[in-house]
């Protein structure tokens, strides 16, 4: 039997998708709609103005892919870059699959499509082979890769990103085991970049390297047969402890939809997803018993360890770092009564308030592992402890509302992504919405960009 490279090439060429189910078409037209709402609501933060200058810098004259949407244009692999840098930026962007899937294949795929001027139809199934050979690669490894520093999102997405340009580019078989094995060589984030500007850079990174990795196999460039699965690949680089599986099949490769088995989970706060279950139970607790941040003596937090891997901000001080505190989500609860966009402001993050809240936050990890989302622990649970001797709980808490598990209603996808789209200014949020979940029925990406 083939090797796992080839295998997910084989795939790649020629995916042969049953009837697509419409619950499988409705999670990836979601995914765009994320994604595209998050692009336009992080157009102008500074990591998006800055990759912008950098493509401006090149000086390239290619004119091919629209850049935010908007009547720039640059190179599709720059335009990837800027846009997934946006789509990152304010992490707000969809969760699956250890990662964020979306904001690296949804750049990637609309700014190739754009390109090669494809079809909402084409956009999703592209979609659709980026996301499945990136839930291949995901279920081979047992341990969190946060763990070992790797930020999944940039050394999974580059993979899944370049089998969806290479199936949009319709590369034969050969080609894209070229660019697959390529692309496991351009794979690379770091965790210790979380916090920073340079986190969003790694969506932005992952797309254009896709588009970059087929362009070199479509040219000739050749890379290793078993670039995957190799004792020195990239399955056993990555593994946290060594223990990726680099030899079953991939036999479940076009036969079973993994996107209707792990689904996204679209989020609700603009925080690291690891904090989105104790923000449910703070603000539970909060409302139901009338709790204001002065009436705390503590908060009790028991989470992954995993999660408080990433959550490495303990005293935060810009928006960007308290994104990844514990501590900030739960004094933006408690003092806000909410955790949005507005309260993601250096401002915010300096009152007097919200820091005094900090130290009162206790952190506890937990050993147990979701076996839907292994970098979380089974449940998270809070505590908040009154200074009144009373201690409210939250009981085992096992999803985030927006999870996977426990859906947003599409009116409030809806309300999000036009939330989001007002940060633009110049967006019918609601008209391209409509467009975005009927995605199938569109004739032609180019028609999304104004």
């Amino acid at each position: 039997m083939s090797g796992l490279t080839a295998q997910l090439a084989a795939f790649t060429a020629n995916p042969r998708f049953p009837d697509l189910p419409a619950r499988a078409v409705e999670i990836v037209q979601s995914g765009f709609a994320d994604t595209i709402a998050t692009m336009l609501a992080g157009r102008e933060e500074p990591v998006v103005r800055i990759a912008q200058d950098f493509v401006a810098a090149r000086q390239s004259p290619a004119s091919e892919s629209s850049l935010l949407l908007g009547t720039r244009k640059a190179a599709s692999a720059d335009a990837a870059l800027v846009n997934g840098a946006a789509g990152h930026a304010l992490d707000f962007d969809d969760v699956a699959l250890g990662g964020h899937p979306s904001t690296v294949l949804v750049p990637a795929v609309l700014a190739e499509g754009e390109r090669l001027d494809a079809s909402g139809e084409e956009a999703l199934r592209a979609y659709l082979v980026g996301y499945e050979v990136w839930a291949e690669l995901f279920r081979r490894e047992p341990d969190a890769y946060h763990l070992k520093g790797w930020h999944p999102t940039a050394v999974l997405g580059t993979v899944g990103a370049t089998a969806a340009v290479a199936w949009l580019n319709k590369l034969p078989q050969d080609k894209c085991r070229h660019a697959i094995a390529l692309s496991a060589s351009m794979a690379c984030g770091l965790v210790a970049n979380f916090g920073t500007m340079t986190k969003p850079l790694h969506a932005g990174r992952a797309a254009a390297a896709a588009i970059d990795a087929v362009r070199f196999a479509a040219a000739g460039l050749t890379a290793a047969p078993d670039a995957i699965e190799h004792h020195a690949g990239y399955l056993a680089a990555l593994s946290p402890q060594g223990r990726a599986d680099r030899e079953s099949p991939a036999s479940a490769l076009g036969r079973e939809l993994r996107v209707l088995e792990y689904g996204l989970s679209i989020k609700k706060y603009p925080t690291c997803y690891a904090t989105h279950r104790v923000i449910d139970g703070v603000l539970d607790l909060a409302r139901e018993h009338g709790v204001r941040s002065e009436d705390v003596e503590e908060v009790r937090a028991r989470i992954g360890v995993a999660q408080a891997s990433m959550l490495r901000n303990h005293q935060p001080v810009t928006g960007l770092e308290a994104k990844f505190s514990l501590e900030f989500a739960v004094a933006s609860a408690l003092v806000a009564g909410k955790v949005g966009l507005a309260e993601l402001t250096d401002e915010f993050v300096g009152q007097r308030a919200v820091r005094d809240v900090f130290s009162k936050v206790k952190i506890a990890t937990d050993d147990s592992q979701c076996p839907i989302e292994p970098i979380f622990a089974e449940n998270d649970q809070v505590q908040i402890v009154l200074r009144d001797g009373r201690t409210l709980a939250s009981g085992d808490i096992r999803f985030a509302r927006g999870n996977a598990m426990a859906p947003l209603a599409q009116a409030d996808l809806r309300t999000k992504f036009i939330d989001c789209a007002g940060r633009a200014g110049d967006i019918d949020g609601a008209a391209l919405f409509d467009r975005l979940m009927d995605l199938r029925s569109v004739p032609r990406l180019r028609a999304l960009a104004r």
